[in-house]
């Protein structure tokens, strides 16, 4: 499959299964497909960045793609920077380590 391919199949499902990340304002970004190792890398901006489900939306996309799409190995998932970069970096950083959201599953 085309790099091309990849990418497009990665925007579709991320589109089509996690509406609410421009439903509220915010934006993903594939930054990076690697055809030979199955490696893709996303970013999620806008209001993602203060939200404070952003870190279990970030988890969800690493653990789902690799489930959806059989090409996709390894996902990374960061934050974006630029003028639409984190509000509350730190604060979104905490809760990723946080034991209460372990568990949690958004609706995707």
């Amino acid at each position: 499959m085309s790099t091309e391919g990849l990418e497009r199949r990665t925007r579709s499902y991320l589109s089509n299964n996690v509406p609410q990340i421009q439903d509220h304002g915010g934006y993903f970004e594939i930054e990076d497909v690697d055809e030979e190792t199955g490696e893709v890398t996303v970013a999620i901006g806008g209001a993602c960045s203060g939200c404070g489900i952003a870190p279990m939306t970030m988890r969800a996309i690493r653990h789902r793609l690799p489930d959806e799409i059989d090409e996709i190995s390894e996902v990374a998932v960061r934050r974006a920077g630029g003028p639409q970069a984190a509000v509350m970096p730190s604060k979104t950083e905490e809760m990723e380590d946080m034991d209460e959201y372990s568990d949690y599953s958004p609706p995707f």
